[in-house]
């Protein structure tokens, strides 16, 4: 079994077409997405029209929870993109998705954490900045949950990690911003380094999961440019450069 996850596409559609051939090269039998779909600086209603009818096992991001309550004049940038460009029934689509979803018996689909969708997993934010997380913050913000399996995106950031307990943790990284910068709890940014899209693979021979966390190249000054037609220069400088 090859399982194909993607998260945090945020409406860059020409990533998510090159992650999609990327995967279907790599003869992966099933993609799950994490979330985070179409707000962003690009194009949210071309993503809908792409992955709507692909019917992927797909939860809601934070994105998709304020798009759907919060009022036009209370959103951010990206969030107002997308509801002024995507179609209802686009949008209809985005509200109902579940925000998490069991995928056999062994697998769970998160966004942030099983309890939150802004909570990071697998990194923390404090004072200084952005780290990775103590075994045991992943280990408290996982709780009883017992998956051994959990997909998690939120921080754009690729990560694997492995508890005693028996826990694998995959983050696959964002499909189409690879850099942003938050204030909450505190200022911080997350940066991949790179403008690659991202995404992971688990393949389960009989003997366990194992993972491969994947960088696709595709036209990313091309992204970038149309970021700046839209009005996001702050996009354009991530999409170039997997920077901030």
């Amino acid at each position: 079994m090859k399982l194909g996850v993607i998260s945090d596409i945020h409406g860059n559609v020409a990533a998510l077409d090159a992650v999609l051939a990327d995967a279907a090269g790599r003869k992966v039998e099933k993609m799950v997405n994490l979330g985070d779909i179409c707000s962003g600086g690009l194009f949210p209603r071309e993503t809908a029209d792409r992955l709507m009818p692909l019917e992927f096992p797909t939860i809601r991001g934070n994105h998709e929870r304020q798009l759907s309550t919060h009022a036009l004049d209370k959103m951010g940038l990206s969030d107002r993109h997308a509801a002024m460009t995507m179609l209802p029934e686009q949008r209809g689509w985005l509200a109902a998705l579940p925000a998490t979803l069991r995928l056999f018996q062994d697998v769970l689909l998160v966004h942030g954490t099983p309890d939150c969708d802004l909570t990071y997993l697998l990194e923390t934010v404090d004072e200084t900045g952005i780290r990775p997380a103590t075994t045991a913050e992943i280990e408290r913000r996982i709780g009883d949950i017992d998956a051994s399996v959990i997909l998690c995106g939120h921080t754009h950031l690729q990560r694997v990690v492995r508890l005693d307990g028996g826990h694998l943790i995959v983050n696959p990284g964002s499909v189409g911003l690879p850099a942003y910068d938050d204030d909450r709890p505190y200022a911080h940014v997350a940066e991949s380094g790179s403008p690659h899209a991202r995404y992971a693979i688990l393949s389960d021979d009989g003997h366990g999961w194992t993972v491969e966390l994947i960088a696709v190249e595709y036209d990313w000054e091309q992204a970038a440019r149309d970021a700046e037609a839209n009005g996001r220069a702050d996009w354009a400088r991530a999409l170039r450069t997997g920077r901030v």
